[in-house]
């Protein structure tokens, strides 16, 4: 992504030992990052993944966006997995890729990140309409999860513009290609459709909820409505969705307007790392603050103790109840 080798191929001996340090602490940074954020977020979201396909009786409408929030962020862990061990960290470079690779992990990063993107959004406005109107089902699990398909297939045709790169570097002399082949018209389209556009959405949901909350109607007594902990876990989601992504894409923002060099290629890099770590964070927030992950859980290990055990206790006792019948 970056390093201390100006564009001539020679080192700017001013601002050398500042840029090793910025090297140095990026480094540092993904090291922990490798250690201990990856780890935990592929065992987090294939456990969350996991307990709800186990309990598919049980899931509710936020459960399905989560799921898909966690599908997301194994995709976005295995990219940060293949970026920070190769040429983002030049110190320590396990390996190198060409371009082809390096345009196949960009499509899969933007495409995890406006899933997760749309997928809180959504999950912002259909939790007003349960709330707001419980027993109209038009936020149901069968409509969920129809409506996240719908965000895997429009998150894929967003990044077009990526893959459209990918496929002008092979035929260069053709004029089109010539005019397409813009990262900067690539980074617009990702600003405004991946941050601006679920940005207002979250915004309009979250004011309409607050609404909602204020007002003292017989719904509120009603048990089709969502748990009160719902809530939480969906203000918590929001913030924290918010607060890892902004800095990404206000740093694309000034990538579009200054094309800054130098250490603006390291604050990206930074900015990217903090991306990184939603894919950790999320599910955290989700199987502590969910009120029946714990039950789901539990229920999952004991049918995977039956599978290993054979369940004798239970095999025992329906032969009783034969017998006995």
């Amino acid at each position: 992504m970056w390093s201390c080798v100006g564009s001539n191929g020679t080192v700017n001996s001013a601002d050398q030992q500042f840029c090793y340090d910025l090297e140095l602490v990026f480094s540092i940074l993904s090291i922990i990052y490798l250690i201990i954020c990856f780890p935990f977020s592929i065992c987090y979201n294939s456990l969350l993944v996991l307990v709800n396909l186990y309990n598919k009786p049980a899931m509710t409408m936020p459960d399905v966006y989560f799921v898909n929030i966690a599908i997301a962020g194994l995709i976005l862990s295995l990219v940060a997995l293949i970026q920070l061990l190769g040429p983002d960290n030049p110190q320590w470079a396990i390996w190198t890729f060409n371009r082809e690779v390096y345009i196949t992990l960009l499509i899969l990063f933007n495409i995890s990140a406006l899933v997760t993107m749309y997928s809180t959004t959504l999950l912002s406005l259909d939790y007003y309409i349960e709330q707001a109107l419980p027993r109209t089902y038009m936020s149901s699990v069968y409509n969920t999860k129809h409506v996240c398909g719908f965000i895997w297939g429009g998150a894929v045709l967003t990044s077009f513009s990526s893959l459209l790169l990918y496929v002008c570097s092979h035929v260069p002399k053709i004029i089109e290609c010539s005019k397409i082949q813009n990262e900067v018209v690539a980074d617009t389209i990702m600003l405004f459709i991946g941050f601006f556009v679920p940005a207002i959405a979250v915004l309009y949901a979250l004011i309409l909820i607050l609404r909602l909350r204020n007002q003292s109607t017989p719904l509120d007594q009603d048990s089709a409505r969502l748990d009160p902990s719902t809530h939480k876990l969906l203000v918590a989601t929001v913030c924290t969705q918010f607060i890892l992504w902004t800095p990404y894409y206000m740093t694309l923002l000034v990538h579009i307007t200054f094309n800054p060099k130098g250490s603006g290629y390291f604050v990206k890099s930074l900015s990217k790392l903090l991306a990184y770590s939603c894919s950790f964070v999320i599910p955290l927030l989700y199987t502590y603050m969910h009120k029946n992950f714990t039950n789901k859980l539990r229920q999952l290990v004991r049918k995977l103790d039956c599978r290993t055990e054979g369940c004798c206790h239970q095999h025992s006792e329906l032969q009783q109840q034969v017998f006995l019948s």
